[in-house]
């Protein structure tokens, strides 16, 4: 069992053709192992590793990107076997861009990951009033509230959802990760925020909010 899992995930961090993993699922899948295992064990040390060499610069964001690809078409591949398996869930995510920005790829890369690395993820989309998002997170109790905004002209918005959660009195306890190019440190903590340079930093932050 351990042998395919580990190519599975060898095959993954080594970006191979995404039809040759499907076969190495289909050869777990054929040995009886869990749909949820292969998720665990194999596609999520895989992702893993490819955070790690993208961390040591071996890896850039197109590799990052083509990951995502690939790691998006595995999942609906094996969707179907999921259902009614339980996967290890780490926490939930409420994420949204922010009013006035429509820009998706960073937002959407930072989704990927994160379902993978075991976190549920409500994603709201782009251009989202700050209103919605104290709405969401009254109504789904989200861990985290993740917020992208690639352009300078959003960062009010950030400050005006923070202002808008706190003046609902939602979510104290609410953790709030902000993301993008336009995004620094220094405005993070500034708005009481974490700030993730990249999706692999963002998922590494999210696991430490909720010790997971």
């Amino acid at each position: 069992m351990a042998n395919v899992l580990e190519e599975i995930s060898s095959a993954l961090s080594n970006l191979s053709n995404p039809e040759k993993i499907q076969d190495l699922i289909k050869t777990a899948l054929s040995q009886n192992i869990p749909a949820s295992d292969i998720v665990e064990k194999g596609l999520r040390k895989g992702l893993q590793e490819i955070g790690a060499k993208y961390e040591n610069g071996e890896y850039f964001l197109s590799e990052l990107l083509f990951a995502a690809s690939i790691m998006d078409q595995l999942m609906q591949f094996l969707r179907p076997n999921l259902a009614g398996q339980s996967v290890n869930e780490k926490g939930k995510i409420l994420l949204g861009t922010v009013r006035g920005d429509i820009h998706d790829i960073g937002k959407n890369m930072f989704k990927m990951m994160a379902e993978s690395s075991g976190f549920k993820v409500e994603d709201l989309g782009v251009d989202v009033d700050p209103d919605r998002f104290v709405q969401e997170s009254r109504h789904l109790h989200p861990d985290i509230l993740g917020l992208s905004c690639l352009l300078t002209t959003g960062l009010p918005e950030i400050k005006t959802v923070g202002e808008r959660l706190r003046q609902a009195n939602v979510g104290n306890d609410l953790k709030i990760l902000i993301g993008g190019n336009a995004v620094t440190k220094e405005f993070a903590r500034e708005v009481g925020a974490a700030a993730a340079l990249d999706a692999v930093e963002g998922v590494e932050l999210c696991r430490s909010m909720v010790k997971a």
